[in-house]
């Protein structure tokens, strides 16, 4: 067995790898990365890339067929979904070597070893019949789907969101008639949506009393309300009690929290009840590192493991220091725990304000707190929601769907959280998110000069919603 030598050693090749692997390059230093799959990990392969692949696609077929506007007439365009899988793979695969392959072609401090990875002692990861010993060692595995506990889910073929993988056996090509899906939070909904508006008859099935659990419940109503209009079958409060074959399909026996148990029906079977941490075979235990009750690495606020050469980062720590499993999050990270690990830098990682966004239509945009997490951590607060059709750009482009909430803390006007749901809310989003880094009350987002009209005048107007009703007011008054 063949040993190398780099002063880091990473386990996985996604953004957080990435990020780690260039940050070590500027330092002067080398670094290797493993990968059992495909270059690039999850982001680029099976999830954000192609998720928002398709959702643009699926929105263009939709819209084309609903206009918004008197005077347009609908069309129903032609649609091969073949070929739009076929397209959704070539921009992946250009993705992939301009953003990660020719990254490595320039740099020959960076090796990428192919391969299952797993520590086998805390200085050594050893890779198919090669040992990768790195002075510091950077756990960055991420995350995959997760696959629950359900009776016959075994014996019953069913999919999950790598659905949208590419060059990968897995990869779904023929578009089912119908299809229900297991779990409401983001993942399944903007999968749902998209098939939805591409014509399969999608039903979504969640436990707790509405989707989106652990957003504001003012985000979750909108939400269903404009994925309902669209025709989608959403059933909240009910279980899953077991999964069987049906002919062709599949039957998903249910129990709801008000009614009998009953069967849902459908081609294909989605399940997308969150994430699992890639920790469960990668030899965490032989090199002495600590995971919690889940299995999601346990980092401190310098993303040092409880072995203080090994550091973690990205989806692998899971919500651990406030981190979310997000792709820029990761990517965030990676860099700090580069720097710590080779530069010494002694960085502190800040996740009290991290923007995120549904990209479901309407679209969510969240930052910071809500309303019941402020309460949990001792904050008096007030909060406000305003409908978006106070918005002025809403109703000249006719898309009057959506909310935003804004929570403050009630002595000083510091804002907390804002929650949106509406058009362009992922790009709104950064705005408060940038007011919150540096500590904005409410007045700051009243006293800035917004353009006329954008979506971005909902953060002075539900501001301005704490003091005056904001349904009475001209255009850009105050």
């Amino acid at each position: 067995m063949s040993d190398q030598q780099f002063d880091l050693v990473i386990l996985g090749s996604g953004s957080t790898a990435f990020a780690a692997s260039l940050k070590a390059a500027e330092l002067g230093k080398t670094a290797a990365m493993t990968e059992s799959r495909t270059l690039g990990g999850t982001c680029v392969n099976r999830g954000c890339l192609p998720s928002k692949n398709l959702i643009e696609a699926a929105r263009i077929y939709w819209e084309a067929a609903h206009p918004r506007f008197p005077g347009l007439g609908g069309k129903k365009l032609d649609l091969d979904f073949r070929e739009l899988i076929r397209g959704k793979d070539e921009v992946i695969r250009s993705y992939r070597d301009r953003k990660y392959g020719s990254i490595l072609d320039d740099r020959d401090r960076i090796k990428v070893f192919r391969g299952h990875a797993a520590l086998v002692d805390p200085h050594a990861v050893q890779v198919n019949g090669t040992r990768l010993v790195g002075d510091q060692i950077l756990v960055a595995t991420g995350s995959r789907p997760t696959v629950p506990k359900i009776a016959g889910l075994e014996s019953v073929p069913y999919l999950t969101s790598d659905l949208l993988t590419s060059d990968e056996p897995m990869e779904m090509w023929e578009q089912p008639r119908s299809l229900v899906i297991v779990g409401g939070g983001y993942i399944g909904l903007e999968l749902a949506q998209a098939f939805q508006r591409l014509g399969t008859q999608v039903t979504v099935l969640q436990r707790s009393d509405r989707i989106l659990s652990e957003y504001e419940p003012e985000v979750s109503s909108a939400v269903e309300q404009a994925l309902r209009e669209e025709g989608m079958d959403i059933r909240t409060g009910f279980g899953i009690v077991g999964v069987r074959t049906d002919g062709d399909g599949v039957c998903v026996v249910v129990e709801g929290t008000t009614v009998r148990r009953g069967e849902v029906h459908a081609e294909r079977l989605l399940v997308a009840t969150g994430r699992t941490p890639n920790t469960d075979d990668i030899g965490l235990d032989t090199a002495g590192v600590d995971v919690d009750e889940r299995g999601f690495v346990k980092v401190d606020e310098h993303l040092r493991t409880s072995v203080p050469h090994i550091w973690a980062a990205g989806d692998v720590i899971g919500t651990n220091t406030g981190a979310q499993m997000a792709t820029p999050v990761g990517a965030h990270d990676g860099v700090i725990a580069a720097a710590n690990s080779l530069g010494d830098e002694g960085r502190t990682v800040d996740h009290s304000v991290l923007p995120r966004t549904i990209f479901t239509d309407p679209q969510v945009g969240v930052v910071g707190l809500t309303d019941a997490q402020a309460n949990a951590k001792g904050f008096v607060c007030s909060c406000n929601t305003v409908p978006i059709h106070l918005v002025p750009r809403a109703g000249a482009v006719r898309d009057e769907r959506g909310i935003i909430k804004m929570v403050l803390e009630r002595d000083t006007g510091k804002v907390l959280g804002v929650s949106m749901v509406g058009r362009d809310a992922g790009e709104v989003i950064h705005e408060a998110a940038m007011g919150m880094r540096f500590g904005a009350t409410v007045y700051d987002f009243i006293d800035m000069v917004h353009v006329y009209p954008t979506m971005a005048e909902a953060l002075k107007i539900v501001g301005l919603s704490f003091f005056k009703d904001v349904s009475k007011m001209s255009c850009c008054a105050e």
